[in-house]
């Protein structure tokens, strides 16, 4: 570990793509930071992108020499409940968790644990909440009324996925990619109260155990009514609709906005201010203002909300039915 490198009350915890993602923004919000890598060969990468040094050795060696105020966590999937763990139990009390918080919900569990018992505030970064796309839909359902009812695909290219090191002993593609849509259609409708779920496989199985057809509907705490559908063996792509009594609205591409008019059948974009999703990754700028700042802290998953959103992945992932009182 180098000792040329200056401990900040902010940590940035991995040095992959998205802590890349991060620091550009860490940087144009003027924000001191530290990054905390493992290996030297991910290290020197991350440095040659951004222009920071990295202190390697991993987090608990960091962790031996400063605990900071702040952590963001950026590691892959299968890392990320530990990593948060070591920081919670060495004192760290404010943790912006990179998405779905762990790899399952036991893990989830585990952070929920450790943060409650220690007072820590651990949210987790789903950054398509932060979208220019999503504010603009909020306007506008606000002046609706509200949401009716909606409908969202989560299809995941299996193609791509045979490709990535992570998922290839990772059944739970659902939780650990799905769920970023998945999120951001309840975040607007409302989560869940009863929900029926349909999962099948057809026989052309990439992980053991793991449905690749899936269905459902359901009503959620805003009154709206719901279905869903996914084929990972067809042609598909992620996609939200949100139905108010005046407008359906329409993320396809997510970072897209369009809209159809009641009695019209044309389907229109919405002209929104995306400059800050087109210069930096989607979502994350106005995602760390807000988490470093407090204000808009409201429009995050707290970890405890993430554990409890577990059974609402859960029921999805296998099928049944689902009833939260």
């Amino acid at each position: 570990m180098p000792d040329n490198v200056s401990m900040e009350k902010t940590w940035l915890v991995g040095t992959g793509k998205i802590a890349v993602d991060y620091a550009k923004v860490l940087k144009s919000q003027n924000v001191a930071f530290t990054p905390i890598g493992r290996g030297e060969d991910s290290a020197n990468h991350f440095m040659q992108k951004t222009g920071v040094a990295v202190l390697t050795g991993g987090v608990e060696k960091a962790l031996d020499r400063y605990i900071p105020e702040i952590a963001i966590v950026t590691t892959g999937v299968s890392e990320l409940a530990e990593t948060a763990c070591a920081l919670i139990e060495k004192g760290v009390r404010r943790i912006l968790l990179e998405k779905p918080g762990g790899s399952n919900k036991d893990e989830v569990a585990a952070v929920s644990r450790a943060a409650k018992e220690s007072g820590a505030e651990v949210r987790v970064a789903y950054n398509r909440r932060f979208y220019a796309s999503t504010l603009a839909a909020e306007e506008i359902i606000e002046d609706d009324g509200g949401v009716t009812s909606f409908n969202f695909e989560f299809t995941e290219w299996l193609h791509v996925f045979r490709a990535i090191e992570c998922f290839t002993d990772a059944g739970n593609i659902l939780f650990a990619n799905s769920s970023h849509v998945i999120d951001l259609a309840f975040y607007l409708g409302g989560f869940p109260q009863n929900m029926n779920c349909f999962a099948q496989n057809d026989g052309n199985l990439l992980y053991e155990n793991s449905r690749r057809i899936y269905a459902g509907a359901g009503i959620t705490d805003k009154n709206a009514l719901f279905s869903y559908g996914a084929n990972w063996n067809a042609p598909g792509r992620w996609g939200v609709e949100i139905l108010t009594r005046k407008h359906r609205l329409v993320f396809r591409p997510m970072e897209q906005l369009h809209i159809q008019k009641i009695g019209s059948v044309a389907i229109e974009r919405v002209d929104i201010d995306d400059s800050l999703d087109i210069e930096f990754k989607p979502g994350i700028f106005r995602e760390v203002k807000a988490f470093l700042s407090g204000n808009g802290i409201e429009r995050f998953p707290d970890i405890h909300n993430q554990l409890t959103h577990c059974e609402i992945y859960e029921a999805m992932q296998l099928g049944g039915n689902l009833n939260i009182k």
